[in-house]
């Protein structure tokens, strides 16, 4: 715990814990949204190949999670967070300039 608090420059134990359920909610949430949604437009596993449908599972889910990753931080009070995490993550893609 006391290596995260450091690496993520925070102060105490709730922060750390914040963070590591925003993680995992958004993630959760990501997939939770996108698999209804692929339905809806005929992308299913049993009318496409296996491998087809989870790079197109994927993919959604990566760019969702990218979205709503600051707003579940915001809901546990470390908005600041992610959106710095966010843009760091976003410049090593090269989506973004520094």
């Amino acid at each position: 715990m006391e290596k995260l608090k450091q690496r993520w420059g925070l102060k105490s134990n709730w922060e750390v814990l914040a963070i590591v359920i925003a993680f995992s909610i958004n993630g959760s949430f990501a997939a939770f949204i996108v698999k209804p949604s692929l339905s809806l437009i005929g992308i299913t596993k049993e009318n496409l190949n296996i491998t087809v449908f989870y790079i197109l599972y994927i993919i959604p889910v990566i760019a969702i999670y990218q979205f709503t990753l600051p707003l579940v931080g915001w809901v546990l009070g470390q908005y600041q967070f992610f959106k710095n995490m966010q843009t760091k993550m976003l410049i090593r893609m090269r989506l973004k300039k520094k």
